[in-house]
């Protein structure tokens, strides 16, 4: 059997795209390789909320109820997911996991370990944090410690009292390095490259309705006042040890990829010294890690938030001509006959939230593949 469209993954940008075609009456399979929708939410750290505004961050045609708090907890959005799909009888196949992604006669072919699937369009939402990252460190098998990527941490409780590296600064670095503080866990953060860093709210509201507004004034001015805002919102940061970057938040991430750590308490910490901010790590021993700067440091656990792969090229057959430099792909969809019919939602870093992005995204693909019948 030919479906019309399968989409690959019911995560939020999954279940996005799948609303929109059960609201269209357009016919669909969706494909998880998990046993529940929005299993990467799940599986993250107990404490995490939404960092983006709720009215910005809900999927198509179905708002957060109106008693959610401003940002999201975790629990409530993995309730939100289970209601859509309740609300638009999204009913994905659990339990496949794909393998190879391939084009044959115009027809697309998804192999997965039990099924093969076949399509005239694929929706890839897979998202762009499918596999951990897990960085090499000179003599890093040496270390007796606790090693953990990001992804298996749930909550400081463990660590109360122990002292604890988290490795990288991005938005899950700084909030499980406020979560160990929090915790009494003797906490380091070691950053590598420049960050940028703009508070959650300013003056009582969300900081994403202002880079909202400020898109439709072009790059140089969103640069401009988004380097202002940073510099207001966050105050001095000379005393803290944390690379800034030089770029404004909008100009890092559009030239280097690079989202800002949206900050939800954690400088804090760092101006009064109950979290220490460390260079780049040069090399481990079996007890201690030592710094490009020489320091060297004893400790019983490193917790490496040092971000994902999407490896599409992993699974997709001649994916990486379309693949940007991080190995994302440079569009939502392709025109030339090696990839028509093959759609991505989810890869998208826009400062103005993804959660957002993935809302306008489902639309635009929707259209797309409506007026292509």
């Amino acid at each position: 059997m030919v479906h019309k469209n399968i989409i690959i993954g019911a995560g939020p940008s999954g279940l996005a795209m799948a609303g929109q075609f059960s609201k269209n009456e357009v016919p669909y399979i969706i494909i998880e390789k998990s046993t529940n929708v929005g299993n990467e939410w799940r599986n993250h750290y107990d404490r995490l909320k939404l960092h983006t505004d709720k009215i910005y961050s809900s999927l198509p045609h179905l708002p957060f109820p109106a008693e959610y708090p401003t940002f999201v907890p975790k629990a409530e959005y993995i309730q939100y997911l289970e209601s859509y799909i309740k609300h638009f009888n999204i009913n994905p196949i659990y339990g496949e996991e794909v393998l190879d992604i391939s084009k044959n006669n115009g027809i697309w072919e998804v192999k997965t370990q039990n099924n093969t699937f076949l399509s005239e369009n694929v929706v890839v939402a897979t998202g762009y944090n499918r596999v951990p990252k897990i960085p090499h460190f000179i003599n890093d098998y040496l270390f007796e410690g606790e090693k953990i990527h990001s992804c298996k941490y749930k909550n400081g409780l463990p660590y109360k009292d122990k002292k604890v590296l988290v490795v990288g600064y991005g938005n899950s670095g700084a909030e499980i390095a406020l979560d160990l503080c929090e915790s009494k866990a003797k906490t380091y953060v070691s950053i590598r490259n420049p960050v940028n860093i703009v508070k959650r709210e300013f003056l009582g509201r969300s900081t994403q309705g202002l880079a909202i507004f400020l898109t439709q004034f072009g790059n140089s001015v969103y640069d401009f006042i988004s380097n202002i805002f940073k510099k207001i919102s966050t105050g001095s940061l000379k005393q803290t040890g944390i690379p800034i970057s030089p770029l404004a938040p909008s100009e890092q991430l559009r030239k280097q990829g690079k989202v800002p750590v949206i900050d939800v308490g954690t400088l804090e910490q760092i101006k009064q010294k109950k979290i220490m901010v460390m260079p780049d790590i040069r090399e481990f021993t079996h007890d201690s890690i030592i710094f490009v700067n020489g320091q060297q440091e004893k400790f019983d656990a490193v917790v490496l938030a040092t971000g994902y792969h999407a490896h599409l090229e992993k699974i997709i057959k001649n994916i990486a001509p379309v693949l940007n430099e991080r190995a994302y792909p440079k569009q939502m969809w392709f025109d030339e006959e090696t990839y028509k019919g093959l759609y991505f939602i989810g890869f998208n870093l826009p400062l103005t939230g993804i959660l957002r992005d993935i809302n306008i995204s489902s639309e635009k693909i929707l259209g797309k593949i409506m007026t292509q019948g």
